[in-house]
């Protein structure tokens, strides 16, 4: 049995998370302890109990400690069954990193999967729905299988009440190499807002658009969602290559002024905007899970987080692959699994 450190590194539910879909694909039980010991509030969250719980549910799984609050898990993987399942988080925690937990071990399944997942889709603890549809899955769809995402309702911190459906058909995952962006296709910037004031989303459009001075004026634009589907606001700024997408995010935080989150968030926009990598951060950090499992391949990434590395060392306890993460002359870092 593997056993985890779960203050080690990041420190995070990523680990849970990735411990649950590698011990699904390689059949290997593993026993984590400590878990987010280094955090504010330790132990599993409700999010994390729901992930765990979703493994279980498409697998059979044996799972020990799974509550609200518990500082050891200990799972015992049983075999992926595809089908039809409905996951609800049942606060606002994120229906994106559920999907995290279970999707490879659907898309190595041997049939098609459908999921429905409730909850967050639009908070500050994870990327957001339109992240993963549109920056992470063409990924994958890249490698071999092909999986679809579709938002039926937005769900904020802290209602949430959010809803998506995802299909997916499987198949093996195919090594590829995610070197370069290729040419820039289009930028753009979006407030989604609901239950708040209009001027708050307006003054954080305005505020990113000063921190990216290059973008035309009609790349920023503003969107009301009915009040029953918050309150929140997240500032998105989306920038589209031929190869790949990035889209940044600012959410909306109580007490916290929309000009610091979107000054926040343009910057980091910028930064990748000046680098060279295929990868931002949150992408690469979502890369290692299928790239591993696929056996091979690489990308490029910017400067590589704790996250990331964290990602990487239980990927490799798991699989046995190496995984090297070197710097390149330009800056960027090149990411392989060999």
């Amino acid at each position: 049995m593997i056993t985890i450190d779960g203050s080690e590194g990041e420190g995070g539910g990523q680990m849970v998370r990735n411990s649950c879909a590698l011990s699904l694909v390689t059949a290997k039980p593993f026993r984590i302890t400590d878990i987010r010991g280094k955090r504010s509030r330790p132990g599993l969250m409700r999010q994390h109990v729901t992930a765990v719980e979703a493994a279980c549910a498409i697998s059979g799984s044996e799972c020990s400690g799974l509550t609200v609050g518990s500082s050891e898990l200990t799972f015992r993987p049983g075999k992926v069954t595809p089908g039809e399942y409905h996951f609800a988080v049942g606060t606002a925690g994120s229906t994106g990193l559920v999907l995290q937990t279970v999707l490879m071990p659907l898309v190595l399944a041997d049939g098609p999967s459908r999921l429905v997942l409730e909850g967050g889709t639009h908070n500050m603890m994870a990327p957001p729905f339109d992240f993963i549809e549109r920056v992470f899955l063409p990924v994958i769809n890249r490698m071999g299988p092909q999986v679809s995402a579709r938002l039926l309702r937005h769900g904020f911190y802290p209602r949430g009440g959010g809803r998506i459906e995802v299909e997916i058909a499987p198949a093996p995952l195919r090594p590829i190499k995610c070197l370069d962006r290729g040419e820039t296709l289009d930028v753009a910037g979006q407030a989604l807002f609901t239950g708040l004031p209009f001027n708050v989303a307006q003054r954080m459009l305005a505020r990113a658009a000063e921190g990216l001075p290059d973008w035309a004026q009609d790349a920023f634009a503003l969107r009301q969602l009915p009040e029953d589907q918050g309150p929140g606001v997240i500032l998105m700024l989306e920038a589209r290559y031929a190869h790949t997408t990035e889209i940044v995010s600012g959410f909306g935080q109580l007490g916290v002024p929309a000009e610091r989150l979107a000054k926040t968030a343009s910057a980091r926009m910028k930064g990748y905007l000046e680098a060279k990598a295929f990868a931002g951060p949150y992408l690469a950090d979502q890369l290692i899970l299928p790239f591993v499992l696929a056996g091979g391949g690489g990308f490029t990434t910017v400067k590589p987080s704790q996250h990331l590395l964290t990602a990487i060392d239980i990927a490799q306890r798991f699989t046995g692959k190496r995984i090297s993460v070197a710097q390149q002359p330009e800056g960027e870092h090149l990411v392989t699994v060999a």
